[in-house]
């Protein structure tokens, strides 16, 4: 029984401290106090996702009320973890840190970065830039001016370039959009390679071939395979039918002349009349990059 005693004892003279719970990753900058207003927000959420089409790199803002009797370092690194900002294999993500009631900041760089970013850089671009406005109250300025020394220190920095994302390609139209215009310029491509098998199907190697060489010199010019499919059913349709339209002309002259039917057509001379009768027969997340704890702290 006093065994019993002295342990709850203990652990009411050691109380136990939650940990923070990391948030959720639902956007390139995350106000947990309301801090930013809506339209600051949005332009540092545009500014951030612009420059990482551009270059690549990840870079996102967070700020919390607090992490309690966690330190800021700790708690960064978990964030990291959790939220895995920058590309695999690449590292270049950086996380600014903010927990506004405990005054604190941090700013946390992914291996690839520490090159651009080290501690020390960091720690200037936190004293001089970010704490001076902080301590004026004007938080959406020390975050900005904060940003924008972090991305030209990344700009300068060579790294691979943007990856393509799953969505979507270089060109900027979604893969759904560019499979539905696929399959619509398809129907050209099959009816144009099928069209002359009417009047004799060996013609069908026309447009066909037509396609093909008109498929490669739309991806010189266009540089995507989109541009290709644009230019192949353009020449297998236009071909086809204009094989099977003067095929069937130059076959018809020769069926009124000697009679006979030849491939798909025939011309009937019993009535006087001619005619044509043809046989019958388609968010933003985390690129998986790592941190090692590089990067600076500081308080205002």
């Amino acid at each position: 029984m006093k065994s019993l005693f002295a342990f709850i004892f203990c652990l009411g003279a050691f109380p136990l401290h939650a940990i923070v719970p990391v948030p959720p990753l639902q956007g390139r900058v995350q106000d947990l106090t309301e801090t930013l207003t809506a339209e600051e927000k949005t332009i540092l959420e545009q500014k951030l996702a612009d420059f990482e089409k551009t270059k690549g790199s990840q870079v996102v803002v967070l700020i919390v009320p607090s992490t309690e009797e966690e330190a800021i370092e700790q708690f960064s690194i978990r964030v990291a973890e959790a939220w895995k900002i920058g590309r695999k294999g690449v590292d270049d993500g950086v996380i600014l840190l903010v927990a506004k009631s405990d005054k604190k900041l941090r700013i946390e760089v992914g291996y690839g970065l520490e090159g651009a970013l080290p501690d020390a850089i960091c720690k200037r671009i936190i004293d001089e830039q970010i704490v001076p406005r902080f301590r004026a109250g004007k938080f959406a300025e020390g975050i900005t001016a904060g940003v924008d020394s972090i991305l030209q220190r990344i700009n300068g920095e060579p790294l691979p370039a943007p990856f393509v994302s799953n969505s979507q390609d270089l060109t900027g139209i979604p893969w759904t959009m560019q499979l539905i215009v696929t399959a619509f310029l398809s129907i050209f491509i099959i009816v144009g390679s099928l069209v002359p098998s009417a009047v004799n199907k060996f013609l069908c190697i026309l447009p066909v071939a037509a396609g093909l060489a008109a498929a490669v010199a739309g991806y010189v010019v266009g540089g995507h395979w989109i541009v290709a499919v644009m230019f192949a059913a353009f020449a297998t349709f236009f071909v086809g039918v204009f094989t099977t339209v003067m095929s069937g002309f130059f076959l018809s002259i020769f069926g009124l002349i000697t009679g006979k039917k030849v491939g798909g057509w025939r011309i009937s001379t019993s009535s006087g009349s001619s005619g044509w009768s043809s046989s019958s027969g388609s968010s933003f997340s985390g690129g998986g990059g790592s941190f090692g704890g590089g990067g600076a702290s500081g308080s205002w």
